[in-house]
Order: structure tokens, then sequence, then C-alpha cells
């Protein structure tokens, strides 16, 4: 009970700090070669059989002398030196090179020819992708250094066995809305549920971790400003990827609908379905359910970025979230009066 409450106390102050209430009204060797074959003469028989002939050397007559061969003499010097007419500039004579063996010839191995590279525009791009890549990963590490650098080793001891966040967080997965707009460290404060729609039902069991195992008795739903998955669940979305389409299902807003207007009722509908889902701790004063709406593009008016609370336990009234607000009643369920 202690423990509850303090995280209550957190809630409350995290609420009162963070948000603002909602006030516009809607808004690869190379393989041995083998020696070539050698032909010999052949004959046909008399039935057609064709049969080779071996040739024998033809032999010289003993009494026939030949004459020795040419003895073959190498260069021993440079040749004399040729003197040019006077008045002319000779050319600079150079050494002649030593004779080389045939042997050395025969062992030496051609030149490859040169190969020709082609580049293509699929590759040029593919490098281009693999760059923007390496840098990503630099600067996501360089970024894990310096936070490194700013922690010490007893920061992470404090929660290195175990998590003890006060709030579940459900946002967006559009990388316009991140964690530092919401907390300055959240590190084992938030327990942070993304999907495309901040929804409840294609997160369902991360959710239910957070509230029923992780006992965090604040639960928040964050929409966004110009969500691209309220943008497509108003319009048609048949062409889409089968998963995708599985996911917009669970956006039930109007066809046609404004992206801001169909934000805030999105976040209703997922506000009021929790409550729905976790009815049990909420009327036991055990868990808030809170929507709101992150507007970087001041849609509601009330600055951009701004938090902006507009759904507490289902009560939508802009009057009546100040109200609760200023007295800190965030676990009154809006059907209360109504029951007593």
């Amino acid at each position: 009970m202690q423990r509850l409450a303090v995280q209550q106390g957190m809630a409350a102050c995290w609420l009162l700090l963070a948000g603002q209430v909602w006030a516009s009204g809607g808004a690869e060797s190379p393989a041995k070669v083998a020696p070539l074959p050698v032909a010999t003469p052949a004959t046909a028989t008399a039935s057609g059989t064709i049969v080779s002939k071996k040739i024998t050397p033809e032999k010289l007559a003993p009494s026939v002398r030949q004459s020795p061969p040419p003895e073959a003499k190498l260069p021993t010097g440079l040749s004399p030196v040729v003197r040019p007419p006077e008045g002319t500039v000779a050319a600079p004579v150079k050494a002649a090179k030593k004779p080389v063996h045939a042997a050395r010839v025969l062992r030496s191995k051609p030149k490859p020819a040169p190969r020709m590279v082609v580049a293509h525009a699929h590759e040029s791009e593919h490098g281009s992708e693999q760059r923007q890549v390496h840098g990503m990963l630099n600067t996501l590490l360089s970024a894990n250094a310096r936070y490194m650098s700013q922690h010490s080793a007893g920061y992470y001891q404090k929660f290195a066995n175990k998590q003890s966040p006060w709030a579940t967080v459900v946002t967006c997965s559009d990388s316009r809305v991140q964690t530092p707009a919401l907390h300055g460290d959240a590190t084992n404060q938030l327990f942070m549920v993304r999907d495309i729609g901040n929804q409840l039902a294609t997160a369902e069991g991360s959710v239910e971790y957070g509230v029923r195992h992780l006992h965090t008795p604040f639960l928040i739903f964050i929409g966004h400003s110009v969500c691209g998955a309220v943008t497509a669940a108003a319009g048609d979305y048949g062409k889409l990827e089968p998963a995708i389409r599985k996911e917009l299902a669970g956006i039930n807003i109007p066809k046609g609908i404004d992206v801001t207007d169909g934000a805030l009722l999105n976040v209703n509908n997922q506000v009021e379905g929790a409550i729905l889902k976790f009815s049990g701790e909420v009327e036991a004063g055990h868990l808030a359910v809170i929507g709101a709406y992150y507007d970087f593009r001041n849609d509601l008016h009330q600055g951009a970025g701004r938090l902006v609370i507009t759904n507490i336990n289902g009560e939508t009234e802009p009057a009546r979230i100040r109200a609760l607000l200023h007295k800190g009643e965030l676990f009154k369920y809006r059907f209360m009066d109504a029951a007593h």
C-alpha cells in the first residue's frame, strides 16, 4: 500500500507538471588445364575402317654429314655510342637490358586483362544506403557512449535486478513521438509500449503486463499531431499489406474525419477500452486511465510540443478535467457520480 501511494503521488505530480488541459474544443583457384590432344595420320582399310599409323621420325644416312649448329652468342656489352652531328642535342642513352633466359619467359605468367567495372544505378544507391546505415549505427554508438560517461555503475545498479516503473505509457510508433518529450530520464520510470495508432488491442499483452504484473497505477494513451495511422484508418487502406490492415482495423473512427479530430477520438476509444478491460482496478481506485495528445504542430493552440491531457478515466469535458487535475482526483471514474 505504501508503494502504491508513492506511485500514485508520482503519477499525479507528473500530470500536473507535464500535462495541460485540452481546452480548445477539438481540434572465389583456377582449374588445371588438360594437355591438348595430338592428332596422328590415319589410313583407311579395304573395309573402310580408319586405322591410325604411327609415324617414325626420319633418320639421315650415316654418310651424310651435317654442319654443326651455329653457336648462339649473347651480347657482351653495350653498343658503341653513336654521336650526333654537331649542333644537335643527343638523346640520353639508356643501358641495355640484361637478356632474359627462355626458362624465365616460360615461367612468367601473362598479365590479366583489365577488368571493366560498370557502375549500375542500383549499385550506387546500395552503396549510399550502406554509408547511411553505417553512419546511423555510429550515431547510436556515440550517443550510448556519451550516456555511459554521464552515469556511474551505481546508477545502473539501482535497477539491475528489477524494474519498478510507475506508469504504463502507450504511444504511437511514429518517429516524431519520443520519450524525452515526456520525461527527462524515463529509465525505470516509464514502461513504454509503442504501436501504430497507440492502440490497446494490438499491444494488449504488453499493456496488461504493465498494469497487472508491474502494478503501475497509471496507464496513459498518447495520440499526436498528423498521425499517419489515423490518416490511413480514415481513408481506404485496402491495398496495404495484410498485417498493416489488421492493425489499422483497431482504429475505430469515421471515414474522412479530420486527422486531429480522428486522433482525439481514437485516444478516447483506447481509454474506454482500457477502462472496460481493467474495470476492477479502476473501480477499486488502483488505476487511473488517462488520454493525452502530443501536439507538436500546435493543433490545439496551446503551444507546439505541448502534452495536452484530454481524458481522465473517461471524462473528456475540459472544465471537468481541469477540476479533477486541480483536486488531484485522478482515480475517480467518470460514472462514479452517476452510480451514486
